[in-house]
């Protein structure tokens, strides 16, 4: 029996009406990555790995929401005075509820009951498939339609003002907007986008190293701040910029012994990276995987010794995956420090894959690494539950 049939007759079971179902997807990015806060370039795509959420409305203006994965039901009166974050996951679901209600969506009080198989903690961005999916959810069953741009936007705002984490816009807006067998191009400053076919040959595997090293958020912000470092020493040479994004490679060579060596190193990477993305759209649109996966390896690379994000057990995956037949590129993906490794990969060699990795990794480090294999996948939608009945 389908998770979703199993999540319709709990949600009945547990409150005695029929629901609705809504899902959303994580994501892996391909390349591009600590480019989105300095108004960058990403390429992210979805997996088919999915949040959903199964709702009606109620009569009063309560919040019930359940979590399958928690196993765990929390209230919230959506005419709370000054509700507070809980450190909870909860908060998830309650700031983007109080988001929609901020910018004026008149939302219904509702039942959820929420589940999961986006790998949580691995970097894939289990938190924005909660946002968009309960976000997709309210809205749905309070008879509300906005834009899916709107609906990115009110999600990271969520995560940024009431979760408090100072997310980018990417995992949100792929999240709701990403198209099935492809991945998008998107300029996080303007919010344009392109969407790039994945040939079908070609699958998505992300290696999990099952660490996670503690300096990796206060390192983050380190490395933000590094970044506004370099952009305000370079705007007095260059004073038509607003971020990394606005600087060419030839300006920071130019202007290099202006900055500290930690700065310039911090710099460099987000504008190489920048150029890596736009010649990764040029590959794909002419059918070269091979090129792209160049440009992944020398990602890795700049992650690696410019901006100091990788660790021992990142930089190890990316080598057992450059020795694998059939990988076309490998590099760490997400914040760093630990998470997963994102990996291109033809699709008959998948198998053989999974199982060099799987036995190396454990051989070097004793862990056992989580593998997770997707095509690109459809954004943010509502299920029909009679699609769902029929295929049960």
């Amino acid at each position: 029996m389908s998770t979703q049939i199993t999540l319709i007759e709990k949600f009945i079971r547990r409150y005695k009406t029929a629901p609705r179902l809504f899902r959303a997807p994580g994501r892996v990015n391909l390349i591009g990555e600590h480019t989105d806060y300095n108004d960058g370039f990403v390429f992210p795509a979805a997996i088919d790995f999915y949040t959903q959420v199964a709702a009606a409305p109620r009569t009063d203006r309560k919040l019930a929401v359940c979590s399958e994965n928690y196993d765990e039901e929390v209230e919230l009166d959506l005419e709370s005075s000054d509700p507070e974050p809980r450190k909870h996951w909860s908060d998830y679901v309650f700031g983007v509820a109080l988001m929609l209600l901020g910018a004026g969506h008149a939302i219904s009080g509702a039942d959820l009951l929420i589940e999961s198989n986006v790998p949580l903690g691995a970097g894939l961005s289990s938190s924005a498939a909660v946002e968009v999916a309960v976000a997709s959810a309210l809205l749905g069953i309070s008879g509300l339609v906005i834009d899916r741009l709107q609906l990115a936007l009110l999600c990271q705002r969520a995560e940024n003002e009431f979760v408090g984490a100072r997310c980018g816009i990417m995992d949100q807006f792929i999240s709701s907007h990403a198209k099935a067998d492809t991945a998008l191009l998107l300029d996080c400053r303007s919010l344009e986008y392109q969407a790039f076919p994945i040939d079908s040959g070609i699958t998505l595997v992300a290696c999990n190293t099952m660490v996670k090293h503690d300096l990796a958020s206060g390192a983050y912000n380190e490395r933000r701040a590094e970044c506004e470092e370099g952009v305000k020493r370079l705007n007095k040479f260059l004073p038509q910029i607003r971020a990394l994004r606005d600087v060419t490679h030839e300006e920071l060579d130019r202007y290099a012994g202006e900055l500290p060596d930690i700065v310039l190193k911090r710099c460099r990477h987000v504008v190489t990276e920048n150029e890596r993305v736009t010649k990764a759209a040029i590959c794909l649109r002419n059918h070269d995987p091979l090129g792209f996966g160049r440009l992944m390896a020398e990602s890795h690379r700049s992650l690696r010794d410019d901006y100091e994000v990788s660790c021992a057990e990142l930089d190890l995956m990316v080598g057992i995956a450059g020795r694998a037949e059939g990988v076309l590129g490998s590099r760490m993906t997400g914040g760093g420090f630990g998470g997963c490794t994102i990996n291109l990969v033809r699709s008959e060699h998948v198998p053989q894959f999974r199982d060099l990795i799987s036995t190396e990794y454990k051989n070097k480090t004793g862990r056992t690494p989580e593998i997770y294999v997707s095509r690109p996948a459809a954004g943010a939608e509502e299920i029909s539950t009679s699609n769902v009945a029929q295929e049960a």
